[in-house]
């Protein structure tokens, strides 16, 4: 607590109104409406899919909180967690991650294309991709390494060299 001496009526009113700023201050936060996080109602595994059955929204009463949490179900669901997330606690978008468009050891089609050629082949990913990730793909007729983009229907898009 800070004391400070104050002189004549100007400064009892500067007084006065910084105390009035200082209580009202909690009360305009929780009027202003802080928003909304989301929890989980059942502990989340590392690897798991979050569901909507698994997730609740509470308003936000904490004026401290604050970081990446998620604000809506929307933006949880169907992603993967990284971290144990337990129940009741918010959710950190850091915590997740996109789900794998194409796995390591699967079965994926490669495509080369150069202007009005397009050549297609069978592929193995060697490591696991999200859409727009730049991953290594073995091509099972030659045996030769490549690599390629992950594209939104499992295929790789290999560039030229």
């Amino acid at each position: 607590m800070m004391f400070c001496r104050v002189k004549g009526i100007l400064g009892w009113a500067a007084a006065a109104a910084i105390a009035i700023t200082a209580l009202a201050m909690p009360q305009a936060a929780a009027a202003a409406g802080m928003g909304y996080a989301v929890v989980p109602t059942t502990t989340i595994y590392p690897g798991e899919t979050v569901s909507g059955a698994q997730l609740q929204e509470v308003e936000v009463t904490n004026p401290n909180l604050k970081g990446d949490y998620a604000k809506s179900i929307r933006q949880v669901e169907g992603m993967i967690s990284k971290r144990t997330l337990l129940p009741g606690r918010t959710i950190s978008v850091s915590a997740l991650r996109e789900p794998y468009t194409v796995t390591r050891g699967s079965s994926t089609r490669l495509i080369f294309t150069l202007g009005a050629m397009t050549i297609s082949a069978a592929g193995s990913p060697l490591e696991d991709g999200m859409t727009g990730q730049l991953i290594r793909v073995r091509n099972m007729d030659s045996g030769v390494i490549v690599s390629g983009t992950v594209l939104a229907d499992g295929t790789i898009h290999v560039a030229a060299k």
